[in-house]
């Protein structure tokens, strides 16, 4: 067995903020200073900059991820007897919004390969009460948005992009966040563009929906003390706007590492028996917020979650650490149990739940660091 001198970290933040800590601590005393930390222009200018990243007109920027997905189905008027359909393997946000404008979640099985929504099998679930749908860039690989605009096309559905792991990556030559009616971003810290707190945006080619979109974040006022409709505090601090601009800078190239990181990964572990590596799709290009690779051993160690998780152990004996993304399939959450999904519904989803494992990927990744993980792979794999 190969003991690591050091442990390997599954995600490093610490590191990142070394790089840039002169910049972001010379420009967050300078809000200190001004006293407006709520909106303003370093907001405004946020917002502008992340919308020509993104190559899009209009950019809403809000207090989370989870309030971008919610705001967008509210600025959709989705509400109650409305269904849109989704992935069951992603974090439980995608679908919490769903069901917190009163609609109703329809869950889709995922492709083996990209862990992504299964575009094939979506068509087959589309009813009459079928308002949307959200597909999600998982772990930063982009879904085929090509071929699911052409099936919301031709049934008159909105797209809702949830980039909230993928902010960078692209499908056929356009950013996530662009093809899509709406694309809803992330910025908690551990995301490709994080932040030091919770913050999010939302993007679109539509003004009237941007203009929409900051009424329903202001309580739904447009004009101070005149609420036009019920709304949400939903707003970005100035102190992240300021930090997610300097963090912008350096988006790309910290991308692009982590691209140099997947690829030396797949090298090696494709030759590995035991472990499935994920694979872009052609007309793709990720931008690996997460590692994930699955660990096919049914009937190893009794099963294949066991298995997994005695994969996982020896790894962290020898200093690797890990991650689970996701040990439960959305469609068999307690919460769900009303919509009368049952064990084998998907069972693309629900085998993925007990074989993925996330390995160490962040930016600052050495290749010493990637050699000791991959060691420790082929030694407790035999």
């Amino acid at each position: 067995m190969i003991q690591s001198v050091n442990p390997i970290p599954a995600f490093d933040i610490k590191q990142q903020y070394t790089t840039i800590e002169a910049e972001v601590s010379a420009a967050v005393l300078e809000v200190l200073a001004s006293g407006r930390y709520i909106g303003g222009p370093l907001v405004e200018g946020f917002e502008q900059q992340f919308a020509a990243y993104n190559t899009v007109t209009q950019c809403v920027a809000c207090n989370s991820g989870t309030d971008a997905l919610y705001l967008a189905l509210r600025v959709l008027e989705i509400g109650a007897g409305d269904e849109v359909i989704t992935t069951p393997f992603t974090f439980i946000a995608t679908s919490e919004v769903i069901s917190a404008v009163g609609a109703k979640p329809v869950f889709v099985d995922i492709d083996a390969t990209t862990f992504n929504l299964d575009v094939e099998q979506v068509a087959a679930a589309i009813t009459p009460k079928t308002k949307a749908i959200i597909p999600v860039h998982l772990f930063g690989q982009p879904v085929d948005m090509t071929s699911l605009m052409a099936i919301a096309q031709s049934h008159n559905l909105s797209i809702i992009e949830d980039c909230a792991q993928s902010t960078g990556a692209m499908w056929a030559n356009e950013k996530v966040g662009s093809i899509g009616h709406i694309g809803c971003f992330s910025f908690y810290p551990t995301k490709n563009l994080g932040g030091c707190g919770d913050g999010g945006a939302i993007t679109t080619n539509d003004p009237a929906i941007a203009t929409k979109l900051r009424i329903l974040r202001e309580h739904g006022s447009k004009v101070r003390y005149l609420h036009e409709e019920i709304g949400v505090n939903s707003r970005l601090d100035a102190l992240q706007a300021t930090i997610l601009q300097i963090k912008l800078r350096y988006l790309d190239t910290w991308n692009d590492r982590r691209r140099d990181i997947a690829n030396y990964y797949y090298q090696f572990l494709s030759q590995i028996p035991g472990i499935v590596p994920p694979q872009e799709l052609p007309g793709g290009i990720g931008v690996w917020n997460q590692y994930t690779v699955r660990i096919s051993g049914e009937g190893r160690n009794g099963s294949s979650a066991k298995y997994r998780d005695w994969v996982r152990n020896q790894l962290q004996e020898q200093g690797v650490s890990s991650m689970i993304y996701y040990p439960y399939p959305l469609h068999l959450q307690p919460v769900y149990q009303n919509l009368g999904y049952q064990i084998g519904d998907l069972p693309i989803a629900e085998q993925a739940c007990h074989e993925v494992i996330a390995l160490p990927m962040f930016p600052e990744l050495t290749q010493h660091q990637q050699d000791q993980v991959i060691y420790a792979l082929k030694d407790c794999l035999g």
